[in-house]
């Protein structure tokens, strides 16, 4: 394809990031500037997270005039990555937000999805995914219960996208994590609507990944707009996870395992969710996902508690084994499958010769035992075991935690050797919109493992493992009427 570089925005729940990214035929992928802006979630009580929308916004455009003064070079476009399920309200005649962003981790809304339990499978079948609160619909009725029945509620890339070039729109790929679409049809379903109170909200128009829709000029020179797709779809995309079966697990603020599944919307019968993986080039392609609601967020969380000195000692700062010691790292509750907002957090196994460093070591092997009860369902719905597993994310730097990865799922982690999956993905949308003529499987060429972590510990030591954290897991689940049960 024609050399071009495409500033990419990775909007996400701790910061953001703007690549700009050369998509020539001589350097495909590759990072020419990066400029970072931090974001710091309020967690309230009551399950409440929130962030500041005019901070967001702020943070957006700072970051890519900061990519674009740095890079030097004229960019063809500007893609956005987003969230997926923040939401906020918003006036559309001004584009001033009318309330805080609800962030995807914010929990509020569970009462209201509790009392929607008799409809439970009807949604799963109709949206594939489950009534919970973490998808959009349920954070958009509580906004529209508790907050303000003024302007539009929507998810953050519409605002976004607003506040950048006019438009009112959303990818596929987004509005397919709201619980308000058919899934096999990717349309908005009234029906779901009503279900959850939101009759006659105006929603925005549902655009493919690769379609310009409109243009900005906030950045300086006026550019195109395009490349609007789910952070961990756009990760999908990157690590090039095309063909069925294909699976990626990004290690962020949370921990998010998706696997492709073509052209096919197979509904989970494990617990997992099912949505749009992008459309593009008027196809629409799906994954099966989980998800680790703290993964990144939990390092912190050791680190504010003084486990860990900072995020980047986690390894020097864990113990050779865990003496023991397990942690289920339930800070947020646990979401895929058990699918419980109350479950709470626990170490378990300690002695008085239990350290810091065993309780640290515990932490990783929990985050990745988490991803592994997911790979195990993942195969459950596939039908055939994976075989390899891509990963991405700040937390891959942790050899420890890939390690255990690698040791706990039984097959090797694959390592992207970028950390901007996110943001190359979205790029590669966005210069799939400039160059009609692309192939998707051309756009982002071939990569190579920074790193491959091969399984060292037994079938029998991993097994046993899993069977005590599967255990650990069980015991903090909260005394709910039905919780769901996690797969043995």
């Amino acid at each position: 394809m024609t050399t071009q570089h495409i500033l990419a925005i990775d909007q996400g729940t701790s910061g953001t990031k703007a690549v700009v990214v050369d998509l020539g035929d001589s350097g495909a992928g590759r990072i020419a500037a990066l400029a970072e802006v931090s974001l710091r979630p309020q967690y309230l009580a009551g399950g409440g997270v929130e962030q500041d929308p005019e901070a967001l916004f702020d943070s957006v455009v700072t970051a890519g005039r900061r990519a674009l003064a740095q890079a030097g070079v004229a960019v063809s476009a500007v893609a956005l990555a987003n969230q997926g399920e923040t939401v906020l309200a918003w006036d559309r005649g001004t584009g001033r937000a009318l309330t805080p962003a609800i962030v995807w981790q914010d929990r509020r809304a569970e009462s209201l999805c509790a009392a929607l339990a008799d409809s439970a499978d009807s949604v799963a079948r109709r949206t594939g995914l489950v009534c919970d609160p973490y998808f959009s619909a349920p954070k958009m009725a509580w906004i529209r219960a508790n907050l303000t029945r003024e302007g539009v509620v929507t998810t953050t890339d519409t605002w976004l996208a607003h506040r950048l070039c006019g438009a009112f729109v959303t990818d596929a790929s987004t509005a397919s994590r709201s619980l308000l679409i058919d899934l096999d049809t990717v349309a908005w379903d009234d029906g779901l609507l009503a279900l959850f109170g939101l009759t006659g909200e105006p929603l925005p128009d549902i655009v493919g990944s690769d379609e310009i829709i409109g243009s900005t000029d906030l950045f300086g020179p006026t550019l195109p707009v395009a490349g609007l797709i789910v952070d961990q779809q756009a990760a999908l995309l990157a690590e090039s996870c095309l063909e069925p079966g294909s699976a990626k697990c990004t290690y962020g603020t949370g921990a998010f395992l998706l696997a492709q599944l073509g052209g096919e919307p197979v509904r989970s019968t494990s617990g997992l969710t099912t949505s749009v993986a992008w459309r593009l080039r008027g196809r629409t392609s799906y994954c099966v996902d989980g998800q680790v609601y703290t993964a990144a967020s939990a390092v912190r969380w050791a680190v504010d508690l003084g486990l860990v000195p900072s995020a980047d000692q986690i390894d020097s700062a864990a113990a050779e084994s865990s003496d023991g010691v397990l942690c289920v790292p339930a800070l947020a509750g646990l979401a895929a499958p058990w699918w419980d907002s109350a479950a709470s957090a626990a170490f378990s196994g300690m002695t008085l010769s239990s350290g810091r460093g065993n309780l640290v070591r515990a932490l990783l092997e929990g985050i990745a035992a988490q991803v592994t009860a997911l790979t195990d369902l993942v195969t459950a719905d596939l039908g055939r075991p994976l075989t390899r597993l891509r990963v991405d994310g700040g937390l891959t730097q942790s050899a420890a935690l890939m390690q255990a990865q690698a040791d706990l799922t039984r097959i090797p982690v694959d390592v992207y050797p970028s950390l901007h999956a996110t943001a190359l993905g979205a790029a590669a949308c966005a210069g799939l919109a400039l160059e009609p003529g692309a192939a998707v499987a051309d756009i982002m060429g071939t990569w190579t493992p920074r790193h491959t972590y091969e399984p060292l510990w037994s079938d029998d030591r991993a097994a046993e493992f899993m069977h005590r954290w599967r255990r650990a897991a069980d015991m903090v689940l909260s005394q709910s009427d039905s919780p769901r049960e996690p797969t043995p």
